[in-house]
């Protein structure tokens, strides 16, 4: 039985008046998909370079990454080029990883085109989407279209990170975050 998700039309845990993550925060959330119940763990770890040396510690065993760039910033992309090949190298080899362009409601500032970055990642494996976390555009999609990507387990195959358990998912409100 397939069953259609309604999702919120903006993030639960995002705020207009949300300052900017420093070192790396922590969300949890659940989403429902196609008869199973997705939980998503999420540590936001905001690219800080001063943070770069912690961040193994939140991505080792996790099922799936998104790496954002600002849309607006040439040198943002470039970073989040680098940690693709980061988490290639290192993370998990099953990882599902999505490139989001941030702030798509500064078209007018845009640096980044977006075909630029679809190419770069049809030829890195990643999914692509251009969000924004002010106005929530594509928000919900991205943690949506991850779910639909991760591979099914049962929690003890999967113990840290996303974990997709086959369950009816009534009654569970489908959210995601983002900071």
């Amino acid at each position: 039985m397939q069953r259609d998700v309604q999702l919120p039309q903006a993030p639960l845990f995002y705020s207009i008046s949300d300052e900017s993550t420093i070192g790396a925060a922590f969300f949890s959330s659940t989403l429902a998909v196609n008869n199973a119940t997705v939980k998503f763990e999420i540590w936001d770890t905001a690219g800080q370079e001063r943070y770069h040396s912690l961040a193994p510690m939140y991505y080792r065993g996790a099922a799936a990454a998104i790496i954002v760039y600002d849309i607006t910033s040439s040198d943002s992309f470039a970073r989040a080029k680098k940690w693709v090949q980061e988490l290639q190298k290192q993370g998990n080899p099953n990882m599902v990883m999505a490139l989001a362009g941030n702030k798509a409601d500064l078209e007018d500032r845009r640096k980044v085109t977006a075909e630029e970055a679809r190419l770069y990642a049809e030829e890195n494996g990643l999914f692509f989407m251009e969000t924004s976390a002010k106005t929530a555009v594509n928000v919900n999609d991205i943690f949506y279209e991850i779910a639909k990507r991760l591979p099914r387990a049962q929690p003890a195959q999967n113990p840290a990170g996303m974990v997709l358990v086959d369950r009816p998912a009534e009654g569970t409100r489908a959210t995601s975050c983002c900071t």
